[in-house]
């Protein structure tokens, strides 16, 4: 008999962000944090790698304010949710299943879900396996491809030559934490800094993406001080969840892209047909790369509304940009009802 669902906890404000509201809810792998703001229909927002829901902190009013119910997630493994011990725990469909259980535990059976980075991915798949619950999706900074290829781990061991592509970097466990965890803020601070689309990159300069031989990825960040978009209260609040919970329930998301590839073996190519929205940034790698998967949007993506790619924004879209991405998805959102 599975285990019982604990009843969603009392609401508290948040001494974050003034408005906002902290509540745990129950799920089948446990619990999920979730920080709430606004009535209306509600939009349910997935952050990536390495953030939480403070992520979402410019967004939540003013998805508030444009009358909408805003609830931003810690994902499985962040923050003040469940961080469960198994790595296959982290599998895409475990997130589909959070997602779908927290709309249910909120007492809504619908919600437009929203993601950014691994958020955009767990957004697109909860669409995908869930359109009876999630009826719109709006994808920052990654942009939807279907399942299809190789095994993953097998193309990205082909990337990068000599060098080591960052996600088969992040494949063995402790390996990547043995680098972060002793210095949680310097390393978020720096993995920040070298993604923004104010770092000071050279033409030709690898990026992070790629890790020498024998090196760290964290040899590759850029120096000095941090993006104008995050101060250093800002890096406090995610250095602090960090070092308390560690990087691996993070980490283990990437440990599960081929048991993803395995799972979602049914889905192969298949398009998500809900009214969407993409949002990138042009000096973002995930947008770049994937330029190909953007240009497939006619066929995966063709409830699309509209794409559009911030002139300099590198890849924390919602907070270096946060006033475009806010009228970006208010004006998306009122769309969506008329």
């Amino acid at each position: 008999m599975p285990a019982p669902v604990p009843a969603p906890s009392a609401g508290r404000p948040s001494a974050l962000l003034p408005g906002a509201t902290h509540r745990t809810v129950g799920v089948p792998g446990g619990r999920i944090h979730c920080v709430e703001q606004g009535e209306g229909p509600l939009v349910l927002l997935v952050h990536g790698f390495p953030e939480s829901w403070y992520s979402w902190r410019h967004q939540l009013p003013a998805l508030a304010a444009a009358g909408h119910r805003a609830v931003a997630i810690d994902v499985r493994g962040y923050g003040r949710s469940s961080a469960p011990a198994a790595t296959d725990a982290y599998r895409m469909l475990a997130h589909v299943a959070d997602n779908t259980a927290v709309v249910h535990a909120l007492g809504e059976e619908t919600a437009t879900v929203v993601g950014h980075d691994w958020g955009s991915p767990i957004a697109a798949n909860s669409a995908l396996l869930r359109p009876d619950v999630f009826t719109a999706v709006g994808l920052l900074s990654v942009p939807y491809a279907p399942r299809g290829g190789p095994r993953p781990t097998d193309g990205f061991a082909a990337v990068g030559g000599d060098e080591e592509f960052y996600v088969s970097y992040f494949q063995t466990p402790g390996r990547a934490e043995a680098e972060i965890e002793p210095d949680v803020r310097g390393w978020l601070a720096g993995f920040y800094a070298g993604l923004s689309g104010d770092a000071p990159v050279p033409d030709g300069h690898p990026g992070l993406f790629f890790v020498p031989p024998g090196a760290r990825m964290a040899d590759r960040f850029p120096a000095g001080e941090l993006p104008d978009w995050l101060d250093e209260r800002d890096l406090d609040v995610y250095a602090e969840e960090f070092e308390r919970t560690g990087l691996t329930g993070a980490l283990n998301r990437y440990r599960n892209v081929d048991r993803d590839w395995e799972d979602l073996a049914a889905w192969d190519g298949a398009p998500v047909t809900q009214p969407s929205i993409f949002i990138g940034g042009s000096r973002d790698a995930s947008t770049t790369w994937m330029s190909d998967a953007v240009e497939a949007y006619p066929k995966t993506l063709p409830g699309l509304t509209a794409a559009h790619v911030l002139d300099g924004c590198g890849h924390w879209i919602q907070q270096e940009r946060p006033a475009e991405v806010n009228r970006l998805l208010t004006d998306w959102l009122r769309g969506l009802r008329g």
